[in-house]
């Protein structure tokens, strides 16, 4: 072991639990790493390849020191967070390892000269404000898609071409790069969570699809502000210039890549401007405030889109036109009833047998629907609508979805055999596992071990007239439970009480003691020769040149270089050592 893995083993043993726990998770270390002391922290967190894996995590300011550190300079006002990371010792030079690697490393780009942000005019903030517009809208699609139903991801953790392909079949943008990078703003501002290779609605993205759109563009630009690297953002909670972006972590060669994707997410909500008079990544007069580290305000972004629109006009042939961009609440209801067939500005829906039969099946009743539809239309309900939405009513309820008390079983009834039957070959409903029986009443049923909830919307999503009973026949109103809880990871000092807990019960009291053990067992793994200073019982000290054959049972045993003979000497009586050149090599 060299001295500077002494000198970090006693620093460390002095450090707070707390700040234990920080070094080890900012280092990377696993939480069930085979230390036993001190000691083998500091070899561990010393290793090349632990510092190597360290230095790409360093921002430009800490690399900048570390360089200056290695060619005997100062780190400057990286120092206190190079002395945090183990990295750069309380005095004297760099360990070999850590030097090494920071002179290995790449330049470090000079720091930027300090200036305002270049300001984009009226025509690139216009075009910005709608680029914003168009991203808010298109996510809020894409979460509507993953309540319905998870989406799949792949292993590198984006979605599939299947699963865009159903989003693009849903009316979202066809452009699979664009709808990554959306659906990543989604889940960096906490809307999605990836669980189990799968994209999920969370309670936060639920909550977001019924705020009114200016709402909706905060609360992205805010989890967008909270997601960044800590390297992109300044003391009062802000973001640094975005030109300096791409430099910030000069010793990470993914680095690159990874700001720009930031910077397209900071174009897409709005917050940069481009254009052909405009100067690239010139700032939008509403990301001066999240810059700084305030709020943001949406005030001067709406100036530019079109207003939200609380009325409707509902046409003779089913079709309902919004003039501007609906309220999202009014919009969410309305879509649960029709399917939206384009969207802009003005968007069109459509009602249908399939439509109004899945509003029935999610809840809503034929006077709730009327009652609705009377107060958000301008042109108030066509007798057509009217029909379709009593005819729907009158066969909502034919499939009915209830628990066997007997069995316990999933049961599935309706008086239209045809149909009970229809749903029992259907593939898509296999697996279910839907098995035709007879009920003591002499009726056909289908049953299934899949529980009540699962069953009845698989049924609905395959578009039958199902409804949710009670154990009298009684109708329930279904709640379909699709946001994902966000889960709470374990702090650094929860995942690594164990491990400080078993270094502090191994510290010793006697620290040169230990260090000496370390350093002979060390001696002996090599084969080492040592010059050894033992206390002799007359009180002096003699030098013995020791080729280090064993050590053990509180003793070190070595051939004599001198002698020519085998000596074992007690660890007690061993006052210091230091390895020399071997003659013999």
């Amino acid at each position: 072991m060299s001295t500077h893995a002494r000198l970090l083993a006693e620093a460390l043993s002095a450090r707070t639990d707390a700040d234990l726990a920080t070094l080890f998770g900012r280092r990377d270390v696993r939480p069930d790493a085979q230390w036993n002391d001190f000691f083998d922290a500091a070899e561990a967190l010393l290793d090349p390849a632990s510092v190597a894996k360290a230095l790409p995590r360093l921002t430009r300011t800490e690399a900048a020191g570390l360089a200056a550190a290695a060619t005997g300079g100062d780190a400057g006002a990286a120092a206190e967070h190079l002395r945090a990371l183990a990295l750069l010792p309380a005095e004297g030079p760099l360990p070999p390892s850590i030097a090494a690697a920071a002179v290995a490393g790449r330049a470090v780009p000079e720091e930027p000269e300090p200036g305002a942000p270049a300001q984009a005019d009226e025509a690139a903030a216009a075009r910005a404000a709608e680029r914003a517009f168009t991203t808010v809208a298109t996510l809020a699609d894409a979460l509507l898609l993953a309540e319905e139903g998870p989406l799949a991801l792949l292993a590198g953790g984006t979605v599939g071409l299947f699963e865009k392909r159903r989003l693009i079949e849903r009316g979202l943008p066809d452009d699979p790069e664009l709808l990554d990078e959306v659906l990543a703003l989604g889940t960096e501002a906490g809307l999605l969570r990836p669980i189990e290779r799968t994209l999920r609605l969370s309670e936060d993205g639920a909550a977001w699809l019924r705020l009114a759109g200016p709402e909706r563009w905060t609360r992205l630009v805010e989890g967008f502000r909270a997601a960044l690297p800590d390297a992109l953002r300044t003391p009062d909670g802000g973001w640094i210039p975005l030109p300096s972006w791409p430099q910030e972590h000069p010793w990470n060669p993914a680095w690159p890549e990874r700001a720009d994707a930031l910077l397209r997410q900071a174009r897409l909500l709005g917050l940069v401007a481009d254009g052909a008079d405009d100067a690239p990544g010139a700032e939008t007069p509403w990301a001066q405030a999240p810059r700084r580290g305030a709020a943001p305000d949406p005030q001067g972004l709406s100036a530019f889109v079109p207003a939200e629109v609380d009325r409707i006009f509902l046409q003779n042939d089913l079709t309902a036109i919004a003039p501007g961009p609906l309220l999202p609440a009014l919009d969410l209801r309305l879509r649960g009833m029709a399917a939206r067939e384009s969207a802009s500005q003005a968007s069109s829906y459509r009602f249908t047998a399939d439509s109004l039969s899945a509003a029935l099946s999610s809840g809503e009743t034929e006077e709730s629907a009327l009652a609705f539809l009377e107060a958000l239309s301008l042109t108030g309900v066509p007798q057509p609508l009217r029909y379709l939405l009593a005819q729907s009513a009158s066969r909502h309820g034919q499939v009915q979805v209830g628990t066997d008390p007997a069995t316990g079983r999933t049961r599935v009834r309706s008086a239209d055999a045809h149909l009970l039957q229809a749903i029992g070959v259907d593939q898509a409903l296999r697996p279910l596992g839907l098995v035709p029986e007879t009920s003591p009443q002499g009726d056909p049923v289908l049953t299934t071990r899949v529980n009540r909830d699962t069953v009845f919307w698989a049924l609905t999503d395959e578009h039958y007239p199902a409804a949710l009973v009670d154990a009298g026949g009684a109708v329930e109103r279904p709640v379909r439970a699709t946001a994902a809880s966000a889960p709470v990871p374990p702090d650094d000092a929860v995942r690594y009480a164990a491990l400080i807990a078993r270094l502090r019960d191994a510290r010793e009291e006697n620290a040169e003691a230990a260090w000496l053990e370390r350093e002979l067992e060390h001696a002996a793994k090599q084969r080492a020769v040592l010059a050894v200073t033992v206390a002799m019982p007359d009180g002096t000290a003699r030098e013995l040149v020791l080729e280090v054959t064993g050590f053990g049972g509180g003793r070190l045993r070595g051939r004599d270089r001198a002698s020519d003979v085998e000596r074992t000497l007690p660890i007690r009586s061993i006052l210091s050592t230091h390895a020399i050149e071997d003659p013999a090599s």
